[in-house]
C-alpha cells in the first residue's frame, strides 16, 4: 500500500458498519504473523515518511535557525547597500574631485563583494529544502553549516559597508550642503533676471533707451536656458557657479537700470556746471595779462617769467574744454552714458589745470607784494620752524643725532643765504620765497622722522 492509498482506505474503514468492523477484526486474527507486523506501517503512510526524533529534530531546528539568521543578515546588508547607494549618487552628482571619484570606485568594489556573498547565500538556501519530510540529520547539519558560513560572510561585508559609510561622512555632508544650495540659488538667479527685466522696461518707458543694458541682459538668455536644463545635465558645481554668475550679472543690470534716470539727471547738471565754469575761466583769463604787466613792471624777470604763457595756455585749454562739452552733450543726447561721463571727466581735468594757472598769476602778485613790503615776517616764520625742530632734536639728549642735526644746520645756512639775496637794488623775491618754503619742508621732514623714531621706541 502506498502513502496516497492509506488515507482513502482509512476513510472507508471509518464508514463501515459495526458488523463490517467485527468481520475485519476476525479477518485480522486469522492473518499470518508477518502480515500483522507490516500492517502498522501501511496505515502510517506506506513507510515513505521519515520522522526525526530526539537529536534529529534538534538538527533540523538548528538548520532552520541558521537559515533565518542568514536571511536577516542578507536583508540588513541589502537595505544598507540601497540606502548608501543614494548617498553615493549624491556625491557623484556634486563632487568630481579625486576624493569623490575614489568614493564612487570604492562603493563599486564593495558592491562586487556584496554580490559575491549574496550569491553564496542564495546558493546555500537553494541547495537545501529544510521542509522536506525525508530530510536526514546529516543533510540538515550540512545545510546549517553552509548557511552559517553564508551568514558570517554577509555580516563581515556589512561591517565593511558600515565602516565605508562612516568614512564617507564629510564628503556626504559637503555634497548635501551643495544640493541644499542648488534650488534656492537657481531660483534667486531667475528672480534677479526677472527684476532686471522689469527695471529695464521701466527705464525704457521713461524715454531712456538703455541699449547697452538691454544687450547685457540679452546675453544672459543662454545662461538661463542652461539653468533650466538643470544639474542633471550640467552637474551641481557648474550649475551653482552659473547661478551665482547670472545672479551677479543680472543684479548689476538691475542696479544700473534703476540708477539710470538719476545718472542722466546728474550728467545734465554737470554739463550746465562745466559750461558755466568754462565761461567764468574765460572771464578770469582776461585778467591775467594786467597781472603779468604789473609783475613785469615791479619785479625782476625771475619772478614772472614762468607765467608768460598762462594767457595763451588758458585760452587754448578753455577752447578744448568747450569742444569736449559739446561732445559730451551729444553723447548724452544719444544716451551713450559711458562716453558722456568720460568726456565730462576730461573737461573737468582741463578746467582744473587752467584754473590753477590763472590763479597762479594772481597769487604770485599777492605774495610778492606782501614779501616786498615785509620780508621779515617770512624770515621769522622760517626761523621759528627751525628752532622748534632743534628743540625737539635735543629733547632728552646731550647731543643731537647727526641724522637730524645735519639737515637742520643746512637749513639755517640756506635761510641765511636766502636773506642775503634780498640785499641789492632789485632783489629776487620769488627766489627768496621758494627758498624759505623749501627750508620749511626740510624741517618738517626732520620733525616727522624724530617723532616716528621715538614713537616706535616707546
Amino acid at each position: 500500500m502506498t502513502a496516497t492509498d492509506a488515507q482513502p482506505c482509512t476513510q472507508r474503514v471509518r464508514r463501515r458498519t459495526t458488523a463490517g468492523a467485527v468481520k475485519d477484526v476476525v479477518t485480522l486474527v486469522l492473518l499470518p504473523v508477518p502480515l500483522l507486523v507490516a500492517l502498522p506501517f501501511a496505515f502510517a503512510g506506506g513507510g515513505t515518511r521519515r520522522w526525526f526524533g530526539g537529536r534529529g529534530e534538534n538538527v533540523r531546528a538548528d538548520a532552520q535557525a541558521a537559515k533565518d539568521a542568514a536571511a536577516a543578515a542578507f536583508y540588513e546588508l541589502d537595505t544598507a547597500q540601497r540606502d548608501l547607494r543614494i548617498s553615493i549618487e549624491t556625491i557623484a552628482a556634486v563632487d568630481s574631485s579625486p576624493a569623490g571619484r575614489k568614493a564612487v570606485d570604492d562603493f563599486a568594489a564593495l558592491g562586487r563583494r556584496i554580490d559575491e556573498v549574496s550569491r553564496a547565500y542564495i546558493t546555500a538556501v537553494d541547495a537545501h529544502d529544510l521542509d522536506r519530510d525525508d530530510l536526514e540529520a546529516a543533510t540538515a547539519a550540512r545545510a546549517g553549516a553552509e548557511l552559517t558560513r553564508a551568514k558570517d560572510e554577509l555580516v563581515r561585508v556589512k561591517g565593511e559597508l558600515d565602516r565605508y559609510a562612516q568614512a564617507l561622512g564629510p564628503l556626504l555632508d559637503t555634497a548635501e550642503s551643495q544640493l541644499a544650495r542648488l534650488a534656492p540659488a537657481v531660483e534667486r538667479a531667475r528672480q534677479c533676471l526677472l527684476a532686471a527685466s522689469n527695471a529695464l522696461d521701466a527705464v525704457r518707458a521713461s524715454g531712456l533707451r538703455a541699449d547697452d543694458l538691454a544687450a547685457r541682459l540679452a546675453a544672459l538668455g543662454p545662461e538661463l536656458t542652461k539653468l533650466n536644463q538643470g544639474a542633471g545635465r550640467h552637474g551641481v558645481p557648474e550649475t551653482l557657479r552659473r547661478a551665482d554668475q547670472v545672479l551677479r550679472d543680472a543684479e548689476a543690470v538691475r542696479s544700473e537700470a534703476e540708477r539710470l534716470p538719476e545718472r542722466a539727471a546728474e550728467i545734465d547738471r554737470r554739463l550746465v556746471s562745466l559750461r558755466t565754469r568754462a565761461q567764468a575761466l574765460t572771464t578770469r583769463a582776461g585778467k591775467v595779462e594786467p597781472v603779468l604787466s604789473e609783475l613785469r613792471r615791479r619785479f625782476t624777470a625771475a619772478c614772472w617769467q614762468d607765467l608768460q604763457g598762462v594767457p595763451a595756455q588758458t585760452a587754448d585749454t578753455v577752447r578744448r574744454a568747450e569742444e569736449k562739452i559739446k561732445e559730451a552733450a551729444k553723447a548724452r543726447d544719444e544716451q551713450r552714458w559711458p562716453d558722456a561721463v568720460a568726456l565730462l571727466s576730461t573737461v573737468r581735468a582741463l578746467l582744473n589745470s587752467t584754473d590753477e594757472a590763472v590763479s597762479a598769476a594772481g597769487d604770485r602778485l599777492q605774495r610778492l607784494n606782501a614779501v616786498s613790503k615785509d620780508p621779515q615776517h617770512e624770515i621769522e616764520r622760517t626761523r621759528f620752524a627751525i628752532r622748534d625742530a632743534q628743540r625737539l632734536a635735543m629733547a632728552g639728549r646731550n647731543t643731537p643725532d647727526p641724522r637730524h642735526a645735519r639737515p637742520l644746520d643746512d637749513s639755517v645756512a640756506r635761510l641765511d643765504r636766502a636773506v642775503a639775496g634780498l640785499e641789492g637794488r632789485h632783489p629776487d623775491y620769488w627766489h627768496f620765497l621758494t627758498e624759505t618754503e623749501a627750508v620749511r619742508r626740510t624741517v618738517a621732514r626732520v620733525v616727522s622722522d624724530i617723532r616716528e623714531e621715538r614713537g616706535a621706541g616707546s
